[in-house]
Protein backbone atom coordinates (compact mmCIF):
# COMPACT_ATOMS: atom_id res chain seq x y z
CA UNK A 1 0.00 0.00 0.00
CA UNK A 2 1.30 3.43 -0.95
CA UNK A 3 0.84 5.93 1.89
CA UNK A 4 1.64 9.61 1.45
CA UNK A 5 2.81 11.53 4.50
CA UNK A 6 1.70 15.16 4.58
CA UNK A 7 3.03 17.67 7.09
CA UNK A 8 1.04 20.94 7.01
CA UNK A 9 2.81 24.02 8.30
CA UNK A 10 1.58 27.48 7.42
CA UNK A 11 3.30 30.69 8.36
CA UNK A 12 0.42 32.64 9.89
CA UNK A 13 0.36 31.40 13.49
CA UNK A 14 -1.05 34.07 15.81
CA UNK A 15 -1.04 32.42 19.24
CA UNK A 16 2.69 31.69 19.01
CA UNK A 17 4.28 33.73 16.17
CA UNK A 18 6.58 31.63 13.97
CA UNK A 19 5.50 28.54 15.90
CA UNK A 20 6.34 25.92 13.29
CA UNK A 21 10.03 26.85 13.16
CA UNK A 22 10.43 28.22 16.69
CA UNK A 23 13.15 26.35 18.57
CA UNK A 24 11.91 23.69 20.96
CA UNK A 25 14.66 22.02 22.95
CA UNK A 26 17.21 23.45 20.55
CA UNK A 27 15.62 22.49 17.22
CA UNK A 28 12.70 23.79 15.14
CA UNK A 29 9.29 22.47 16.12
CA UNK A 30 8.79 21.20 12.56
CA UNK A 31 11.95 19.08 12.84
CA UNK A 32 10.40 16.70 15.39
CA UNK A 33 7.68 15.62 12.99
CA UNK A 34 10.03 15.67 10.00
CA UNK A 35 12.53 13.37 11.73
CA UNK A 36 9.86 10.83 12.72
CA UNK A 37 8.07 10.89 9.37
CA UNK A 38 11.19 10.46 7.24
CA UNK A 39 12.26 7.52 9.44
CA UNK A 40 8.92 5.71 9.00
CA UNK A 41 9.06 2.32 7.27
CA UNK A 42 5.57 2.63 5.80
CA UNK A 43 5.38 6.16 4.41
CA UNK A 44 6.11 6.01 0.68
CA UNK A 45 6.83 9.72 0.48
CA UNK A 46 6.75 12.62 2.95
CA UNK A 47 5.94 16.13 1.76
CA UNK A 48 5.58 19.52 3.38
CA UNK A 49 2.60 21.73 2.55
CA UNK A 50 3.47 25.33 3.37
CA UNK A 51 2.96 28.86 2.12
CA UNK A 52 6.02 30.23 3.91
CA UNK A 53 9.55 30.36 2.47
CA UNK A 54 11.21 30.18 5.88
CA UNK A 55 9.26 27.07 6.83
CA UNK A 56 9.96 25.51 3.44
CA UNK A 57 13.70 26.12 3.87
CA UNK A 58 13.72 24.48 7.31
CA UNK A 59 11.59 21.60 6.03
CA UNK A 60 14.06 20.85 3.24
CA UNK A 61 16.91 21.03 5.73
CA UNK A 62 15.29 18.21 7.68
CA UNK A 63 14.64 16.00 4.68
CA UNK A 64 11.12 16.96 3.64
CA UNK A 65 10.12 17.18 -0.01
CA UNK A 66 8.31 20.35 -1.12
CA UNK A 67 6.64 19.73 -4.49
CA UNK A 68 4.62 22.97 -4.35
CA UNK A 69 4.04 26.17 -2.43
CA UNK A 70 0.62 26.09 -0.80
CA UNK A 71 -1.77 28.67 -2.30
CA UNK A 72 -2.59 31.61 -0.04
CA UNK A 73 -6.29 30.82 -0.14
CA UNK A 74 -5.45 27.58 1.67
CA UNK A 75 -3.28 29.21 4.33
CA UNK A 76 -5.82 31.16 6.37
CA UNK A 77 -7.06 30.67 9.91
CA UNK A 78 -10.28 29.13 8.62
CA UNK A 79 -8.67 26.64 6.24
CA UNK A 80 -9.58 23.05 7.06
CA UNK A 81 -7.03 20.23 7.17
CA UNK A 82 -9.17 18.31 4.67
CA UNK A 83 -8.79 21.10 2.11
CA UNK A 84 -5.01 21.13 2.53
CA UNK A 85 -4.81 17.36 2.08
CA UNK A 86 -7.09 17.34 -0.95
CA UNK A 87 -5.00 20.04 -2.60
CA UNK A 88 -1.81 18.01 -2.13
CA UNK A 89 -3.37 14.77 -3.34
CA UNK A 90 -4.84 16.40 -6.44
CA UNK A 91 -1.59 18.21 -7.24
CA UNK A 92 0.39 14.97 -7.14
CA UNK A 93 -2.30 13.10 -9.06
CA UNK A 94 -1.98 15.64 -11.89
CA UNK A 95 1.72 14.79 -11.95
CA UNK A 96 0.88 11.09 -12.34
CA UNK A 97 1.53 10.18 -8.71
CA UNK A 98 -1.27 8.42 -6.82
CA UNK A 99 -1.53 7.00 -3.30
CA UNK A 100 -3.86 4.55 -1.57
CA UNK A 101 -3.94 6.56 1.65
CA UNK A 102 -2.70 9.75 3.26
CA UNK A 103 -1.13 10.16 6.70
CA UNK A 104 -1.57 13.65 8.17
CA UNK A 105 1.11 14.60 10.71
CA UNK A 106 0.71 18.01 12.35
CA UNK A 107 3.90 19.68 13.68
CA UNK A 108 1.97 21.00 16.69
CA UNK A 109 1.88 17.47 18.10
CA UNK A 110 5.65 16.90 18.02
CA UNK A 111 6.22 14.10 20.52
CA UNK A 112 5.68 11.03 18.36
CA UNK A 113 8.22 8.58 16.93
CA UNK A 114 8.50 6.76 13.65
CA UNK A 115 7.52 3.61 15.55
CA UNK A 116 4.25 5.22 16.58
CA UNK A 117 3.53 6.24 12.99
CA UNK A 118 4.26 2.73 11.72
CA UNK A 119 2.09 1.10 14.40
CA UNK A 120 -0.84 3.28 13.35
CA UNK A 121 -0.31 2.53 9.65
CA UNK A 122 -0.08 -1.20 10.34
CA UNK A 123 -3.40 -1.07 12.18
CA UNK A 124 -4.93 0.90 9.32
CA UNK A 125 -3.81 -1.66 6.75
CA UNK A 126 -4.67 -4.78 8.75
CA UNK A 127 -8.10 -3.51 9.79
CA UNK A 128 -9.04 -2.18 6.34
CA UNK A 129 -10.42 0.95 7.98
CA UNK A 130 -11.56 4.07 6.17
CA UNK A 131 -9.36 5.94 8.63
CA UNK A 132 -7.31 5.54 11.79
CA UNK A 133 -6.92 8.42 14.23
CA UNK A 134 -5.15 8.87 17.55
CA UNK A 135 -7.32 9.55 20.60
CA UNK A 136 -7.13 9.98 24.36
CA UNK A 137 -9.70 8.83 26.89
CA UNK A 138 -12.09 11.50 28.17
CA UNK A 139 -12.11 11.86 31.99
CA UNK A 140 -15.32 10.64 33.62
CA UNK A 141 -16.53 14.16 34.43
CA UNK A 142 -16.46 15.00 30.70
CA UNK A 143 -18.00 11.74 29.48
CA UNK A 144 -20.95 12.57 27.17
CA UNK A 145 -23.25 10.48 29.38
CA UNK A 146 -22.54 12.97 32.18
CA UNK A 147 -22.70 16.09 30.01
CA UNK A 148 -25.83 18.26 29.82
CA UNK A 149 -26.98 20.50 26.98
CA UNK A 150 -29.29 23.48 27.39
CA UNK A 151 -32.52 23.23 25.42
CA UNK A 152 -35.30 25.77 25.85
CA UNK A 153 -34.05 26.75 29.29
CA UNK A 154 -33.78 23.16 30.53
CA UNK A 155 -30.90 20.72 30.81
CA UNK A 156 -30.93 17.50 28.79
CA UNK A 157 -28.37 14.71 28.81
CA UNK A 158 -26.15 15.20 25.76
CA UNK A 159 -26.56 11.59 24.63
CA UNK A 160 -30.36 11.91 24.50
CA UNK A 161 -30.91 9.50 27.39
CA UNK A 162 -33.60 10.28 29.95
CA UNK A 163 -31.78 8.70 32.92
CA UNK A 164 -28.22 9.54 33.81
CA UNK A 165 -25.72 6.75 34.48
CA UNK A 166 -25.10 7.10 38.19
CA UNK A 167 -21.89 5.11 38.67
CA UNK A 168 -18.55 6.07 37.11
CA UNK A 169 -17.73 2.37 36.73
CA UNK A 170 -20.72 1.92 34.40
CA UNK A 171 -19.73 4.68 31.99
CA UNK A 172 -18.64 3.44 28.53
CA UNK A 173 -15.24 4.69 27.47
CA UNK A 174 -15.27 7.90 25.48
CA UNK A 175 -12.41 9.49 23.56
CA UNK A 176 -11.36 12.79 22.03
CA UNK A 177 -9.04 13.33 19.07
CA UNK A 178 -5.54 14.30 20.12
CA UNK A 179 -4.23 15.37 16.70
CA UNK A 180 -1.11 13.17 16.70
CA UNK A 181 -2.04 11.22 13.56
CA UNK A 182 -4.77 10.85 10.95
CA UNK A 183 -4.58 8.14 8.28
CA UNK A 184 -7.30 8.09 5.61
CA UNK A 185 -8.00 6.24 2.39
CA UNK A 186 -7.54 8.56 -0.57
CA UNK A 187 -10.93 7.52 -1.97
CA UNK A 188 -12.60 8.65 1.26
CA UNK A 189 -10.81 12.00 1.12
CA UNK A 190 -11.79 12.71 -2.47
CA UNK A 191 -15.04 10.87 -3.07
CA UNK A 192 -16.67 11.24 0.34
CA UNK A 193 -15.08 14.62 1.08
CA UNK A 194 -14.24 13.32 4.53
CA UNK A 195 -11.20 12.89 6.75
CA UNK A 196 -12.84 9.95 8.53
CA UNK A 197 -15.27 7.91 6.45
CA UNK A 198 -17.58 5.46 8.18
CA UNK A 199 -15.20 2.79 9.48
CA UNK A 200 -12.88 4.57 11.93
CA UNK A 201 -10.09 2.76 13.76
CA UNK A 202 -8.11 4.34 16.57
CA UNK A 203 -4.83 4.37 18.47
CA UNK A 204 -5.30 5.12 22.20
CA UNK A 205 -2.50 7.38 23.48
CA UNK A 206 -3.95 7.79 26.99
CA UNK A 207 -1.24 7.79 29.63
CA UNK A 208 1.62 8.71 27.30
CA UNK A 209 3.55 11.97 27.30
CA UNK A 210 1.65 14.31 25.05
CA UNK A 211 1.20 17.93 24.07
CA UNK A 212 -0.76 19.67 21.33
CA UNK A 213 0.77 23.12 21.04
CA UNK A 214 -1.71 25.94 20.59
CA UNK A 215 -0.94 28.41 23.37
CA UNK A 216 2.19 29.74 25.15
CA UNK A 217 1.25 27.51 28.09
CA UNK A 218 1.27 24.48 25.78
CA UNK A 219 4.71 25.52 24.58
CA UNK A 220 6.00 25.67 28.15
CA UNK A 221 4.66 22.15 28.75
CA UNK A 222 6.38 20.93 25.58
CA UNK A 223 9.68 22.43 26.76
CA UNK A 224 9.38 20.53 30.04
CA UNK A 225 8.63 17.24 28.29
CA UNK A 226 11.48 17.62 25.83
CA UNK A 227 13.90 18.56 28.59
CA UNK A 228 12.92 15.52 30.66
CA UNK A 229 13.33 13.13 27.71
CA UNK A 230 10.57 10.94 29.13
CA UNK A 231 8.46 11.11 25.96
CA UNK A 232 11.08 9.09 24.06
CA UNK A 233 10.34 6.01 26.16
CA UNK A 234 6.55 5.98 26.48
CA UNK A 235 3.86 4.53 24.21
CA UNK A 236 3.34 7.64 22.04
CA UNK A 237 7.02 8.46 21.72
CA UNK A 238 8.35 4.93 21.61
CA UNK A 239 11.82 4.52 20.18
CA UNK A 240 12.89 5.56 16.70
Amino acid sequence: MKVLGIIPARGGSKGIPGKNIKLLGGKPLLAYTADSATASRFLSRVILSSDNSGIISIGKEFGLEVPFVRPQELAGDGTKSLEVIQHAVKFLKEKGEEYDAVCLLQPTTPLRSSGFIDTAIEKFIQGNYDSVISVREVPAEFNPHWIFEEKDGNLKIATGETEIISRRQDLPKAYHRDGAIYITKTAVLLEQNSLYGNNIGFIDTTGSSFVNIDTPEDWEEAEKLVESGKWKEDSLGGKN
